[in-house]
C-alpha cells in the first residue's frame, strides 16, 4: 500500500521502520533531519503534510500531542475524503471524539510501550474507531509492532484514548512510587541497589527493573526511551480527563515538571530518579 506516515519522533521512526518492509512509505516530520534515517531506508520524504499525503491509500500519524494532530491534520483539513486516518498520537477522549467527528475515517491506535518493545513488535494497540472495516484495516497495519495478545480492537477513538491514557497512568503513578521508596529507604540508610531488591517481590517490581539501569547509572538517561515532556503531557490529559482529583498522578506531574526546569524534559522519565537538583 501506499502510505503516509506523519512524525517521525522515536516512536514514529520505529513504527514507520516496520511499514518500510511491506509498504510504500512517504514520511513527513516537522524536523525534516529527523526523517533521514527512514529515508536511508528506502522511504520518500515530503517537505508538507499535504505533500506527504499526495495518492496516499492510508494515512497514519505519530506526533506529540493533540495541539499537533489539531495544527498539522485538522486545522489544515490534509486527510483527504475517504482515506482512512490512523493517528498513533497519545490524545485524551475528547480530542479522539473531536477528531473523529472532524474526519470520519479517524481510526484511534495508540500504543503502549517503549522503544525496545516498538523495535521487537511487541507493543500493546488499542485500536478504536466507529468504521469496522477502517477499524479491521488499522488492525492489519499496526500487527508489525504490536505483540498479537495486546493489539485490542475496541469500537471507538474515545475507549482507545482512555486505555492509552490508563496504561500510562500506571508509569506515572509506579514512577512516583519507586521515587518515594527510595526516598524511604535512604532515610533509614539503605542504598538505592538495596532497595531496588526489597522492591523485587512489591507490586512496584515492574517499574525498579525497567529503570534500574538508569538508576545504576548502567545507561543514560539521555536519549532514553521515553522523555520527561512526553509523560508529563500525558498526565496532564489524565488529570484534565477525570471528574476528580488525581493526587498520584499530580505528584509525579510535579515531579517531571521539576525535571523540565531543570533542563531534562527530552530525556528518558527515569531523570526523576537520578537528577536530584
Amino acid at each position: 500500500m501506499k502510505i503516509a506516515f506523519l512524525g517521525t519522533g522515536r516512536m514514529g521512526t520505529e513504527l514507520a521502520r516496520h511499514l518500510l518492509k511491506d509498504h510504500e512509505v512517504t514520511v513527513w516530520n516537522r524536523t525534516a533531519e529527523r526523517a533521514q534515517p527512514l529515508v536511508d531506508e528506502g522511504a520518500t520524504q515530503a517537505a508538507t503534510p499535504q505533500g506527504a499525503v499526495k495518492d496516499a491509500e492510508v494515512i497514519i500519524t505519530s506526533l506529540f500531542g493533540p495541539d499537533d494532530v489539531r495544527e498539522a491534520v485538522i486545522k489544515t483539513d490534509v486527510i483527504p475524503a475517504g482515506i482512512p486516518w490512523i493517528d498513533t498520537t497519545t490524545v485524551s477522549p475528547a480530542a479522539a471524539r473531536e477528531f473523529a467527528e472532524a474526519v470520519p475515517t479517524y481510526v484511534h491506535a495508540p500504543v503502549v510501550g517503549s522503544l525496545g518493545p516498538a523495535r521487537a513488535g511487541e507493543l500493546g494497540v488499542y485500536v478504536g474507531g466507529a468504521n469496522r472495516d477502517i477499524r479491521d484495516l488499522a488492525v492489519e497495519i499496526a500487527r508489525p509492532w504490536a505483540h498479537p495478545d495486546k493489539l485490542i480492537p475496541v469500537d471507538s477513538g474515545a475507549a482507545a484514548a482512555t486505555g492509552k491514557l490508563l496504561a500510562n497512568m500506571a508509569l506515572s503513578v509506579m514512577a512516583e512510587g519507586v521515587k518515594e521508596a527510595l526516598a524511604l529507604g535512604d532515610a533509614e540508610g539503605f542504598s538505592e541497589e538495596q532497595v531496588l531488591d526489597m522492591l523485587s517481590i512489591t507490586g512496584l517490581n515492574f517499574m525498579a527493573t525497567m529503570k534500574g539501569p538508569f538508576i545504576r547509572g548502567e545507561r543514560s538517561t539521555d536519549p532514553g526511551d521515553f522523555t520527561v515532556d512526553a509523560l508529563c503531557k500525558d498526565s496532564k490529559l489524565m488529570v484534565a480527563t477525570a471528574t476528580e482529583p488525581l493526587p498520584a498522578v499530580e505528584a509525579a506531574i510535579a515531579r517531571f515538571e521539576h525535571q523540565q526546569e531543570l533542563g531534562h524534559g527530552n530525556e528518558d522519565f527515569s531523570s526523576i530518579f537520578v537528577h536530584k537538583d
